[in-house]
């Protein structure tokens, strides 16, 4: 089948820590006034978390002829066309998760597991993920990586004495600022901070420490999963090194290299307005916009693909003729994955 770019419905997460920001900053229409921390934008999760009426929870095509189509059909019923050669996760799921995260007060302190722990704890998945920064607050800061001086007796210690802060680089952030965060590395993103999260397709977080926190609905403090927390720390590799980045400029485009990793690679793109032309790409893409507007127009598709700022959009690998146009000087994260990925990363 020929396909077409897809827009999805996005899904807003309620949580206690969350604000408004994805509306006043990025033009999204939240529907309560109550603190959104998450819009996921395209996910596939894992097998056996359904819904109410026990379908797999997939992202839903908001655009074109299969709208209202889950990204896991399309997966299922067009996984040549969407994927080319990319393979799926190990778990059988659209190899990447895409969110927007706004953090009105400090999200806890936690790790995600490494995919060891999740071969020997089935309810685990594996979970590595990059954070870009679109807007923060004066003095914002995120916790990234134990100090080389902690250890895992220190830091057991900390965590008795509610110091675990003392142990995290502290890391004042700006926008346009890139974090990877592979698995095993502890952190939480701070107070003020609006980002896009790219991350392999797991929810499974371990929180470590929550700033004693009560949760209003409750009353209580919210659960910790310190023990399987600390199984999952690499106290080895305290602090996972800034990735250098990389620039290719041409005449109406700048891409800016931001992230490697076995499961994706995440660049930053910059076109000027007008420019019409092929889109290159023969294996799946995606686009988050930060900037602007464009459409990309496919043969046997009367209405192009519109795209603006806030959107997330997949470009299948398999496409007839698509020609890109920007309407506006645009900025979007393009999000691809390894030529030879290995399914257990991806």
């Amino acid at each position: 089948m020929n396909l077409y770019p897809f827009v999805f419905h996005p899904r807003f997460v309620e949580k206690i820590w969350g604000g408004r920001k994805l509306q006043t900053v990025l033009g999204k229409s939240l529907p309560s006034e109550k603190p959104i921390g998450e819009s996921w934008e395209l996910f596939d999760f894992p097998p056996g978390v359904v819904d109410s009426s026990g379908e797999w929870v997939s992202s839903v095509v908001s655009n074109g002829a299969l709208a209202g189509k889950s990204l896991h059909w399309l997966v299922t019923e067009h996984q040549s066309d969407l994927l080319g050669t990319t393979p799926l996760s190990k778990n059988g799921q659209f190899p990447i998760l895409i969110k927007f995260l706004d953090a009105r007060e400090d999200l806890s302190v936690q790790v995600h597991p490494d995919q060891s722990y999740a071969d020997a704890n089935p309810d685990a998945h594996l979970k590595s993920e990059a954070w870009y920064v679109i807007q923060h607050d004066s003095d914002a800061r995120l916790l990234k990586g134990l100090h080389p001086t902690s250890s895992r007796e220190k830091f057991a210690a900390a965590l008795a004495t509610g110091e675990v802060e003392n142990h995290i680089r502290a890391i004042k952030v700006k926008p346009g600022d890139c974090h990877y965060l592979p698995s095993g590395t502890v952190h939480a993103l701070g107070a003020g901070i609006l980002v896009a999260e790219v991350q392999t397709p797991s929810d499974t977080t371990f929180r470590v420490f929550d700033f004693n926190r009560v949760d209003p609905s409750t009353g209580q403090q919210r659960k910790l999963h310190v023990e399987q927390a600390m199984q999952c720390i690499d106290f080895d590799n305290p602090a996972e090194p800034d990735q250098p980045r990389s620039h290719v400029a041409g005449p109406h485009t700048t891409v800016s290299r931001l992230v490697t990793s076995p499961s994706f690679t995440m660049e930053k793109v910059r076109f000027s307005e007008g420019v019409e032309q092929p889109v290159p790409f023969k294996e799946p893409v995606v686009w988050i916009m930060l900037e602007g507007s464009a459409q990309i127009k496919v043969d046997g598709y009367p209405e192009p693909t519109k795209m603006k700022m806030g959107e997330t959009v997949l470009l299948p690998a398999s496409m007839k003729n698509p020609v890109l146009k920007t309407l506006s000087d645009c900025v979007w994260l393009e999000v691809t994955f390894p030529v030879h990925a290995n399914p257990v990363e991806s």
